[in-house]
């Protein structure tokens, strides 16, 4: 199989033969078009007259290998004392891009890093149970009002205060000038590193919201601008381009609505390019559908008509045969290159790739069904979760579409079903409302899955995926199928301040993403663990008697 490789700044991309002829059509229709001068100089026109007031305020990400720099001696100086204190465990407070990129960060980087991005009240309790008495704890929020981080921030708060410890010597704050989040920091004394605000969330690696957690978990950030601002200098170029060539890969097909990620360095990539490409592209019908997998191997099926299989490495170019598009280089050149080439793949897809008009969608929904609650009596109360279809064992089993499960006697039926009512150029998405960590096995059910059908199959945690392929699932194409896990809670969690915990917000934020997939008409079941473990074991079982 023959390939063309384009190599600069230590970046590599190489495109298959296989995708050669597409590449080249969408080469000539960029270079004849100037994108990449224009987008080296946020040219915010690029994507439209609709998109051009959002893209205006949405491309300071093109320079942060050097505007960022401006921040290192306030985080160093941050990053000293907090050391010289004797803080040693970094948690992080954060959603989507301000959490995905640094924990991208730290784990390829050899730090030590615990993420909060879950509203899950076991695993809060556990990550707040570990070395309180060493933690700082990085708040993360563009806006300064996401539910999620703010819950954590108050929980978080409350146990500072409980074992006697001041939280402005432990709260370090990371949000967008005026936002709310600041004021309050400014109010309670918090340290606060002020990131661009004309870089959005999932563009913000290398802000103060990758910098800030990363540098504080002992990485040197200072290397990660530097690997980036290598490959800055070749990005307004039409030859010797690897962002644009990658770009050009993603977008520059037919029918090739989804994305197979496969790599196994830097460590948690895959995640990361899955939000940026799912939130930036999934919309208006059209989209990339990234689908993380364990391997080239284990993604269950060869490149095909509709998927494209995309290959990443940090250290070389990395050797998969099956792979369509390869792209190897350093962790801060990488996260520039995705970045410029999403935006690249928005421009030949005709879509904004900078708003996410869906994602708020499921918001306003966990907001109304806390508010019905709290309004509600036990008898009528929405989080109840209505009758269930079936009970298999430790399992419940509820539908958006009745009909399409009516008369199934078990769980293996409803599996049978829904895997069989993904339509041949569709895919299967797997949510998880669960604890990431103590219902890993959770995971597993992914290759499962994928083993039972030609689809793509893919899998989040929940609320963390809301903020990634969320917006794919509501603004993409109508072709997906949804599996979503809930589980019984055993140990809740209050957020202090509110009249809700942390199990209430989760099944909420479960239940509004269910409804809205349900009101779209997608094919959907809800599997409710009454014991996890248990649930978990039951699900699995019944897995292994489905049919392919």
């Amino acid at each position: 199989m023959s390939s063309e490789q384009v190599n600069a700044a230590n970046l590599t991309v190489t495109l298959r033969a296989t995708v050669g002829d597409a590449v080249s059509a969408a080469l000539r229709t960029l270079r004849g078009e100037g994108v990449a001068a224009k987008l080296a100089a946020k040219d915010a026109s690029l994507w439209g007259p609709q998109a051009q007031s959002e893209a205006a305020i949405r491309l300071g990400w093109v320079d942060l290998a050097r505007s960022s720099r401006e921040l290192l001696p306030e985080i160093e100086r941050i990053v000293a004392r907090k050391r010289a204190a004797g803080l040693d465990h970094v948690v992080l407070a954060g959603m989507g891009g301000s959490s995905l990129a640094p924990e991208v960060i730290v784990a390829s980087r050899g730090g030590e890093l615990t993420t909060l991005d879950t509203t899950d009240p076991h695993q809060v309790r556990r990550a707040m149970a570990d070395r309180l008495d060493r933690t700082v704890l990085v708040v993360s929020s563009k806006s300064g009002t996401t539910v999620e981080t703010d819950s954590h921030r108050r929980a978080y708060e409350q146990a500072f205060r409980e074992a006697g410890i001041d939280p402005a010597d432990r709260v370090v704050v990371v949000t967008d000038p005026g936002s709310p989040l600041a004021d309050l920091a400014a109010e309670h004394g918090y340290p606060t590193v002020l990131a661009d605000p004309n870089v959005g969330g999932r563009y913000s690696a290398l802000t103060a919201f990758g910098l800030v957690p990363s540098a504080l978990a002992g990485v040197d950030v200072a290397a990660l601008l530097d690997e980036a601002a290598a490959l800055s200098e070749t990005l307004a170029g039409d030859s010797d381009n690897p962002a644009l060539e990658l770009g050009a890969a993603l977008g520059g097909f037919s029918g090739h609505d989804k994305i197979v990620l496969a790599g196994e360095t830097p460590v948690g990539m895959g995640d990361w390019i899955e939000q940026l490409v799912a939130e930036s592209t999934g919309k208006e019908g059209t989209g990339l559908l990234p689908v993380v997998v364990e391997s080239a191997e284990a993604a269950g099926f060869a490149p095909g008509p509709d998927a494209h299989l995309v290959a990443f490495d940090e250290n070389a170019t990395p050797d998969v045969p099956l792979a369509d598009t390869l792209v190897a280089g350093p962790l801060g050149a990488q996260f520039l290159a995705w970045e410029y080439a999403t935006a690249v793949a928005g421009r030949l897809l005709g879509i904004n790739p900078f708003d996410q008009p869906n994602v708020q969608e499921s918001k306003d929904n966990t907001k109304a069904l806390l508010e019905k609650s709290l309004a509600a009596g036990d008898s009528d109360d929405p989080l109840a979760g209505g009758a269930p279809l079936l009970v298999d064992g430790a399992v419940e089993v509820h539908c958006a579409d009745a009909a399409l499960f009516a008369d199934a006697k078990d769980l293996t039926e409803v599996l049978q079903r829904l895997v069989r009512a993904v339509p041949e150029a569709g895919y299967l998405a797997v949510m998880a409302y669960l604890d990431r960590y103590g219902d890993a096995s959770a995971a597993a059910l992914r290759p499962m899955l994928a083993s039972l059908t030609p689809c793509p199959v893919t899998f989040g945690w929940g609320p963390r995926f809301l903020h990634s392929t969320g917006q794919y699932h509501k603004g993409g194409p109508a072709n997906g199928v949804f599996l979503q896990l809930t589980g019984e809670v055993t140990e809740d969690l209050d957020v202090p301040g509110r009249a809700y915990s942390f199990g209430r917000l989760q099944l909420a934020q479960a239940l509004g993403d269910f409804g809205a997939l349900g009101d779209r008409g997608r094919p959907a079941v809800r599997l409710h663990l009454r014991e996890r473990s248990a649930g978990l074991a039951r699900l699995h079982e019944a897995l292994e008697r489905v049919e392919p």
